[in-house]
């Protein structure tokens, strides 16, 4: 066991109930730190939670502010993998840098990033691991991409070389990017679900995927006769739901690549679980909606379809959400079914302008790269394109409200709020060291930035892969950026 301290700058997102307890400790802490040995450079500076910030909450009436300590530590136990405390620099360090003052007497390593911002890991609720191999492929809209792109390189991934080479990128990618936690969709091949979490058990990240269940309107190589997708998907449930940090979702592709009868038994499978997952994609192309309309022409809609089967629920994500009306918003609402916007994706294709302050107001929105529609597996590049979806519905994005969705936001979206989103001691500790400064534009516009808010604006808007100094996964580091000879 090794007590890690790391000196930074640190930002989070913090509810209300996180705030009593933060009280609670700071209280304490502080106390303990106001002997007369101490003179008053040696005492704690007052941590900075910003009550006047403004944030659309994910879960509906929980308040939601910034905490961010400019002289801060964030303190590891990498033995457990979890968060030991944080706070101001020399609180921490006279609780826990001498290790004659501890009470465990662990050895404790100091890591110096005293100049880099530290915040918790990325979660991403939306993205296609398969397609990683043709991100980027151009001039279509969504079903053409479908066919032309999408299934053809889907199909190859029952060839378990195939599936374990490119789990092993496409995790390797997330991490360079600062995502530590992503909701993720394999293939219909139950082998592209064993790689991915081969690869996530042997890195220890949490991440949630399924077998994708269609077994209709698809190529011959990628629909499986109902019923057997349906045992895949309980096989997959059985040998991998809360192994370690892997999840199980229940995974049908959407309502064109499923049959009735399909779409009813994933109903019945979800039914039987308090938490297994179900994703799946939901109105993001006019052309799409009326598809859905042709198969299902007794339904009132496209949610229509997944809320008569049984796939709506506190546990369910649905991608896009962009073409809705207001009965089906109050669907959402009433069944505490989630919304993955993907912006670069959703712009990619043409689909359309999500309005996130709208939708917020029914329910909980969390932010996505949906690669390989969407166009960088970067969280910092997904919330620039947000921002001016946003724009153009003169919907401001501010930097605490993106910054805080992709981290405790979509943590409270997936139900893992509890485990990961910020730093309240002992959850888990996946968190991510930022270069304010990392290309030489950035170095640049920082120097003439005046608050932290317009520090935090030129990341979202600026930032990418290349801002993330390291990135920390249950306390262990698993990625570090290469330094340049």
């Amino acid at each position: 066991m090794t007590i890690h301290i790391y000196q930074a700058q640190l930002l989070h997102y913090l509810t209300e109930e996180n705030l009593a307890t933060r009280a609670k400790r700071a209280h304490l802490e502080t106390d303990a730190l106001t002997d007369a040995h101490l003179t008053n450079a040696e005492r704690p500076s007052i941590t900075v939670v910003d009550k006047n910030v403004t944030l659309l909450p994910v879960v509906a009436g929980v308040k939601v502010y910034p905490e961010y300590i400019a002289n801060g530590a964030l303190v590891v136990d990498d033995a457990t993998g979890r968060v030991v405390g944080y706070g101001d620099c020399t609180s921490i360090m006279s609780q826990y840098g001498n290790a004659s003052s501890q009470e465990a007497k662990a050895p404790v390593q100091i890591h110096d990033y005293k100049d880099k911002l530290i915040m918790p890991g990325f979660i991403d609720t939306h993205v296609h691991y398969p397609q990683i191999d043709m991100i980027a492929a151009f001039g279509e809209q969504l079903l053409d991409w479908l066919n032309n792109y999408t299934f053809v390189t889907e199909a190859n991934f029952g060839d378990a070389k195939i599936a374990d080479d490119t789990a092993k990128f496409f995790l390797k990618q997330l991490l360079a990017n600062g995502t530590t936690s992503a909701l993720v969709f394999s293939t219909s091949h139950p082998q592209s679900v064993e790689s991915f979490f081969n690869e996530s058990c042997r890195l220890n990240t949490r991440m949630i995927t399924g077998n994708v269940l269609m077994d209709q309107n698809a190529p011959e190589r990628l629909c499986v006769p109902t019923e057997q997708g349906i045992r895949d998907t309980q096989n997959i449930i059985d040998k991998w739901h809360e192994r370690g940090r892997q999840h199980v979702a229940i995974t049908p592709r959407f309502a064109i690549t499923s049959s009735p009868k399909q779409l009813q038994m994933t109903g019945e499978l979800y039914r039987s679980y308090d938490s297994v997952y179900l994703q799946t994609h939901l109105a993001e192309n006019l052309d799409e909606i009326a598809f859905v309309r042709e198969l299902y022409p007794n339904h009132k809609g496209y949610l229509d379809v997944y809320h008569d089967m049984g796939l709506l629920g506190r546990h369910t994500t649905l991608a896009h959400g962009i073409h809705l009306s207001t009965s089906e918003y109050e669907v959402l609402r009433d069944t505490g079914t989630q919304i993955a916007h993907c912006p670069t994706s959703n712009l990619f294709l043409g689909s359309g302008l999500f309005d996130l302050s709208k939708t917020l107001s029914y329910t909980g929105v969390s932010i996505a790269t949906d690669v390989g529609a969407g166009t960088s597996l970067s969280m910092l590049t997904t919330l620039s394109e947000a921002y001016k979806v946003q724009q153009l519905q003169s919907n401001p994005l501010s930097a605490h409200q993106g910054l805080y969705q992709i981290t405790l936001g979509n943590a409270q979206s997936l139900l893992l709020d509890n485990k990961i989103g910020n730093f309240m001691p002992n959850k888990e500790a996946d968190f991510v060291v930022i270069d304010m400064g990392g290309t030489d534009l950035m170095e640049r516009r920082m120097t003439q930035t005046k608050s932290l808010d317009e520090q935090l604006f030129v990341l979202m808007m600026l930032g990418d892969d290349r801002v993330i100094e390291e990135t920390i996964i249950a306390g262990v580091s698993r990625y570090k950026k290469a330094v340049a000879a």
